[in-house]
């Protein structure tokens, strides 16, 4: 078995001749979190489309556990056990807290999750799961909660564990403090550093006290490509990226 989980060769995405993804090449250790940061607008969120399958890149390769899927689906993708969340929240709004977790086990079962003649309890483990989920991300007592009226922390720690319930071997986080209030980041970080020991993680987030207090290894992206890359010192070292992008942080 490689020692990591992702690698990527000189991928590239074009829009009518704008690079929105240049040349980039990297690869993410099993078991680590690998954070990606940089401006708005360098290529954090295209690079996530091509990984996730949501964008066919224009050229180059990507292997996730050791099986190239540059071109295929996203579903072919969760299936292989790859999971995304996204900036913006992503919930069923009026299903309940549990509903939503069922729901995402049930998607992983590819063509399968569309079997409507059976009762939504017929696969009791997919209630397992959720329940289980539920428990971790200390959501057991709002479950029979509308996941629309949840407070937007809960939101955002729901739609986790929404990717939690597709048994990942890798999370892909877009952003997933964004728009928290400053009492629910804690909780948010210190999870995101749990799944990192049990799980292969990609995160993209603007919060650099998050970023250089839980990755392993940070790609700075600029313009599409990759500025520079490295352990949490070797980043905030570096003077581009210091006056670039961490400011205080540094």
């Amino acid at each position: 078995m490689s020692a990591f989980i992702l690698k990527v060769e000189k991928l590239c995405l074009s829009y009518s001749g704008f690079m929105a993804v240049d040349n980039v090449t990297f690869q993410v250790a099993r078991n680590t979190i690998h954070s990606i940061i940089g401006p708005n607008g360098a290529g954090k969120t295209s690079l996530f489309h091509c990984l996730t399958g949501a964008r066919r890149p224009t050229s180059g390769y990507v292997e996730f556990d050791g099986r190239e899927i540059t071109r295929e689906p996203t579903h072919k993708r969760v299936s292989a056990g790859m999971a995304r969340s996204f900036q913006i929240t992503s919930l069923f709004q009026n299903l309940t807290v549990r509903e939503n977790l069922r729901l995402a086990s049930q998607g992983r079962d590819g063509d399968g999750a569309l079997t409507f003649w059976r009762s939504a309890f017929a696969r009791r483990e997919h209630i397992e799961v959720a329940d289980a989920v539920m428990e971790r991300l200390g959501l057991t007592k709002r479950a029979d909660a509308a996941a629309g009226g949840l407070p937007h922390g809960q939101q955002r720690i729901l739609e986790l564990g929404m990717a939690l319930c597709g048994r990942p071997r890798l999370l892909l986080l877009d952003e997933p403090t964004a728009g928290m209030g400053v009492e629910d980041i804690p909780l948010m970080t210190r999870l995101i550093a749990e799944l990192g020991k049990e799980y292969s993680v990609m995160l993209i987030e603007h919060n650099m006290g998050i970023v250089m207090s839980i990755s392993d290894v940070i790609t700075v992206m600029s313009q599409g490509g990759i500025l520079v890359e490295g352990k949490p010192e070797v980043i905030r070292a570096d003077a581009r990226v210091r006056e670039a992008y961490l400011g205080d942080a540094a």
